[in-house]
């Protein structure tokens, strides 16, 4: 059986320094952060760092997708974001995931 993880500051500033890596016109998956900070069931705390992440300061969370290339329901302006990275969508309006995922 596998233990319950719960967050903490040193989850806080791992998710957030993984996300600062994130390159302008890439994006990463909140799995993908998961896996790279040791916890990759974790997915969804990985979202709620991000949706927190302004108590940290300044950081490029709108760069984070879900794996098929999903935008946060509540991110209005990460679309926008993107674009003016370069990112593309497809028809169904998720991000090209072939072209703009960034593998670590």
């Amino acid at each position: 059986m596998s233990q319950s993880f719960h967050m903490d500051e040193a989850f806080v500033f791992l998710v957030l320094s993984i996300v600062d890596e994130i390159p302008p016109g890439f994006v990463m998956t909140y799995g993908d952060i998961a896996r790279l900070c040791g916890h990759e069931r974790n997915s969804r705390l990985v979202g709620k760092v991000l949706s927190r992440a302004d108590l940290y300061g300044t950081h490029p969370c709108h760069r984070v997708v879900n794996h098929e290339g999903r935008l946060a329901p509540d991110f209005p302006e990460q679309r926008r974001l993107l674009s003016e990275e370069g990112v593309r969508f497809t028809k169904r309006g998720l991000v090209d995931m072939k072209r703009f995922h960034f593998k670590e």
